[in-house]
């Protein structure tokens, strides 16, 4: 005896969900690839400014004493002839003037660059954000690799080395959000100008 439409294993509303399912996950797949790793999904947006080291969100200014409002926005500006964007801030002081972490963390690296001079990578707590300092004249006395600072702590002084110029005295001040395994060396780029904007001269 046959048996009656519908009443099998698999109805035909079961073959519609069956078929569904198929096309939902086909089309999560296809978001995907399969490297030498497993899956790997696009890379998130980097998290909105007030994440920025984490419990301590607020960036103080790294220049010490310098006034925000007389922060130059060059974010983005084009050097070498438009071969390159300056992927920072450049703050004017003179020569000898203090700078500070402007959060607290671990003093990554200190490296000797030639487009950079003397140059210091400070990361946060959480390993997700990076500050990256330039044309340092020099670092703190005592400063060393693993060591840990607090927000406000010196770590050097304004300078011209590398590539700033003799005489050109400023600090290229920049911010990285950094992915899981990121080297000093690397992360994503942030503007730290709305990071420091608003706030008044003392900080």
């Amino acid at each position: 005896m046959s048996r009656a439409r519908g009443t099998g294993p698999f109805s035909r509303f079961g073959w519609i969900m069956l078929g569904a399912i198929v096309v939902v996950v086909g089309g999560f797949l296809s978001m995907v690839s399969f490297g030498n790793g497993g899956v790997m999904v696009p890379d998130a947006p980097a998290p909105k400014a007030s994440g920025v080291a984490g419990r301590s969100a607020a960036l103080v200014m790294p220049v010490a004493g310098f006034p925000v409002a007389r922060l130059n926005h060059d974010w983005g500006d084009a050097r070498d002839g438009g071969a390159r964007r300056h992927m920072g801030l450049d703050i004017v002081a003179p020569s000898g003037t203090p700078v500070v972490a402007a959060f607290g963390g671990t003093v990554e690296k200190l490296f000797e660059s030639g487009r950079g001079g003397h140059t210091l990578y400070i990361r946060s707590p959480d390993r997700r954000w990076t500050l990256y300092y330039a044309h340092l004249r020099g670092y703190a006395p005592g400063l060393a690799e693993g060591q840990r600072v607090e927000q406000g702590q010196v770590v050097g002084f304004v300078g011209d080395s590398g590539n700033a110029g003799a005489g050109n005295t400023h600090l290229h001040f920049a911010v990285h959000w950094m992915r899981a395994g990121d080297g000093w060396w690397q992360g994503e780029a942030v503007d730290p100008y709305p990071l420091l904007a608003g706030k008044t001269a003392s900080s």
